[in-house]
This record gives structure tokens, C-alpha cells and sequence, in this order.
């Protein structure tokens, strides 16, 4: 009774093979989505959506009366796994603290986040650039003003995705 089945299949394997099933199949395939709308972009004139969770450059952020928001906590610092940030603080004539030095060297980061969940004021985030490519090293080293100048560039975009993801943290 196997040696029925077993003929009956190689019959059916040589039937396949002679009238060319595979390919035809195939064929149908490639016809089917070669009418339909393509999901390529053509990157640098479009872009996709970016989650947001997504890590893309840091930024430091201020408040909407323009005080800027890091107050030397120094939590950032001292979780970054890369070393990446340094900080130097002074203290205001309220008592306050403020940052005087507030350095990222993103050669060394490794964009884990960690920074920006450390954070208990929202000050330092990664934010929706991931087009920042340089000639040099040295550009890659951010500074306070740098930090400061891309989180007013970015604080809409920035305050949607912390706003979006809000409900899971």
C-alpha cells in the first residue's frame, strides 16, 4: 500500500515539474504586486513615520518662559553607561542650582535612553533628528549651547512624543 503512495506522488512530482507549476505560480505572484502601490520610499524627498520612543539626537529642553529646565541633578551623568555626558554646576543666588557646563561627546553614546529616563524634570531628551551626520569628530561633541539650540528646534515635535508616550511610563 506505501509503494501505491510513493508512485502516485513521483507521478505527480513529474507532472508538476513538466508543465512548470512552480514558475507559473510564480509568475501569478509577480503579477499580482506588480499592480499594486509600492511601500518604497524615496528617502531623502520622503520619510517615514518614527515612533515615539524613538532615540535620534539629544536635546536640552526649557520651560515655555525660557528657563532652562536641568537643574545639575547630575542623574544623567552618573547613569550614562558610556561616560558620555559631563556636567559642572553652580549655585544661583536663590539657592538654586544651574548647569555652567553641560557636555554630550556623541562619538561615545550609545543611545540607550537612560539619560532621558533619569531625568525628573524632562531636561534632557533624545529627540526626532537622525539626519546629524558630520565631516569631523569634533562636531560630534555637543555642548550646552548646541544641546540648548536643537531642543528649541525640536520642542514640538519632542513635547508630542513624551506627550504620546506618557501613558506608558
Amino acid at each position: 500500500m506505501g509503494h501505491k503512495n510513493q508512485r502516485s506522488s513521483s507521478f505527480f512530482h513529474f507532472i508538476r515539474s513538466w508543465t512548470l507549476l512552480e514558475i507559473i505560480v510564480g509568475m501569478g505572484k509577480s503579477l499580482r504586486y506588480f499592480f499594486k502601490q509600492k511601500v518604497t520610499l524615496n528617502y531623502p524627498f520622503e520619510k517615514g513615520r518614527l515612533s515615539p520612543r524613538f532615540r535620534g539626537e539629544h536635546a536640552l529642553r526649557r520651560y515655555p518662559n525660557g528657563e532652562e529646565r536641568c537643574i545639575a541633578c547630575k542623574l544623567c551623568e552618573a547613569v550614562c553607561p558610556a561616560q558620555a555626558i559631563t556636567i559642572e554646576a553652580e549655585e544661583r543666588p536663590d539657592g538654586s542650582r544651574r548647569t555652567t557646563r553641560y557636555d554630550i561627546d556623541m562619538v561615545k553614546c550609545i543611545y540607550c535612553g537612560l539619560c532621558q529616563e533619569s531625568c525628573p524634570v524632562d531636561a534632557i531628551v533624545e529627540g526626532p533628528n537622525f539626519e546629524f551626520s558630520t565631516f569631523t569628530r569634533e562636531e560630534l561633541y555637543y555642548d550646552k549651547e548646541k544641546l540648548l539650540a536643537n531642543g528649541d528646534k525640536w520642542e514640538r515635535e519632542i513635547a508630542e512624543n513624551l506627550a504620546a508616550d506618557a501613558k506608558y511610563k
